[in-house]
């Protein structure tokens, strides 16, 4: 339990206690918990109506009246999407920790490190314990909010809205809303453990932990670019 706190305070000591031991159930659900805790909150708290008006105005620019009409009536209210969120956020949170444990098995067989699939999930779990700072923030956030505001503007570690706010259908709007700055934390996590217990440098061990966000933000640059 002691290591929940020590993870900010003292990593290398948690990642050094993990190696025999590796473990995930616990750090998955002090990530999932105060996720779904926000979700659920903002489509609590949301306009409904103005929220359904708003979703159909990020995607239904090709649409005629009517048909923006019928696909009004057929999104679900704010009450079922806080739980159909609640929902994605427990399983779509299991999806990317097993995920990136797979990526990790694989990245440990290519450089002939011994990381399990249960280390991999124990550290992507483990390295990803900042992003909790991101859902408290948020709960701040819609605890202040009005009920017209978009989800993504009260995720305030990201570059959008923290240091601008670009419109929607801006060429780097979803990179902006998208990227938050907990991910250098995360990233430095993730390199600390991997060194630790594979002994390696600190080379090998920032380029294992960067890659996946450096993929999945580098693609999104490019597509924002080709606009």
């Amino acid at each position: 339990m002691s290591h929940l706190i020590d993870i900010f305070l003292q990593p290398g000591k948690v990642f050094a206690d993990l190696k025999d031991r590796p473990t995930f159930v616990l750090p998955f659900l002090a990530i999932v918990v105060p996720t779904v805790a926000f979700v659920m909150m903002y489509f609590a708290n949301v306009d409904s109506e103005w929220y359904k008006d708003y979703m159909l105005g990020a995607g239904g620019a090709e649409m005629t009246a009517k048909e923006l009409e019928q696909a009004r009536k057929m999104m679900p209210g704010a009450n079922m999407m806080m739980w159909i969120s609640a929902g994605t956020a427990v399983i779509g949170g299991a999806f990317m920790t097993a995920l990136y444990a797979l990526y990790f098995l694989i990245a440990g067989k290519l450089s002939g490190q011994p990381v399990g699939f249960r280390h991999g999930l124990s550290l992507a779990t483990w390295s990803n314990m900042p992003t909790i700072l991101a859902s408290v923030v948020g709960l701040i956030g819609v605890f202040t909010m009005t009920p017209q505001t978009p989800i993504e503007s009260v995720s305030l570690l990201n570059v959008d809205p923290l240091f601008f706010e670009l419109p929607r259908d801006h060429a780097w709007s979803s990179v902006a809303k998208s990227f938050s700055l907990l991910t250098f934390w995360t990233v430095l996590l993730a390199a600390l453990g991997w060194k630790t217990w594979g002994r390696t440098g600190w080379g090998q061990a920032v380029l294992v932990a960067a890659l996946p966000p450096l993929t999945i933000y580098g693609a999104m640059a490019i597509f924002a670019l080709l606009k």
